[in-house]
């Protein structure tokens, strides 16, 4: 299984916005990238892919590859599938999740009960511009990847990856966008550390 946890800082917590402005909508955009990259191949949806989207420290909206269905990869879809479980939100209760459709949860979870409930299902890996370059690293299994959108780590972030995240890498030397950053993760991992292809 390979997991993401893309942290969506200003994204918005409720249903309460348009889909013709997704930029405006706490970069809600980026959110919707990220999960095109991390669940969809050409023409197919990857196995054993799940992908955690937290907004706002309040909620983590969940997709699960295995399960997904009637997702398509254009951010206007998968952004009105995230509306779609916002607006669920009143029937999310703690670990008791909201069932939004096939293949997709929304939790009453924020980034750390995120993180304790993941982090025992492989090994955390922090995604970050500073870690260790993909080729000098060892390839982790069941790999639960940690990103953030177009802000930082916060420093409570930081120290909570600190005690659970076992390595820290970066995926290349220019700093890429969320979404980019998942894609290389995936090729690392489907060319077995960039040797088989």
């Amino acid at each position: 299984m390979r997991q993401f946890i893309v942290l969506g800082h200003d994204a918005p917590t409720t249903a309460d916005f348009s889909l013709d402005d997704l930029s405006g909508a706490g970069r809600l955009d980026i959110l919707c990238r990220c999960v095109g990259a991390a669940v969809f191949l050409s023409h197919g949806i990857r196995e054993n892919v799940r992908i955690h989207l937290v907004v706002g420290d309040e909620y983590t909206i969940r997709f699960d590859s295995g399960t997904l269905r009637r997702l398509y990869p254009d951010e206007r879809t998968i952004a009105a599938r995230i509306r779609d479980a916002l607006d669920q939100r009143e029937d999310a209760i703690g670990h008791m999740p909201a069932e939004v459709s096939p293949g997709m949860e929304l939790y009453r979870l924020g980034f750390e009960a995120t993180l304790d409930d993941v982090a025992s299902e492989g090994t955390v890996v922090q995604l970050h511009a500073e870690g260790t370059p993909l080729p000098e690293a060892s390839l982790p299994s069941d790999p639960v990847f940690v990103l953030s959108d177009h802000n930082d780590f916060t420093e409570r972030e930081d120290e909570l990856l600190a005690e659970q995240a076992d390595q820290r890498l970066r995926v290349g030397p220019e700093t890429l966008h969320a979404d980019q950053t998942i894609t290389v993760a995936h090729n690392w991992l489907d060319t077995a550390g960039y040797t088989e292809y």
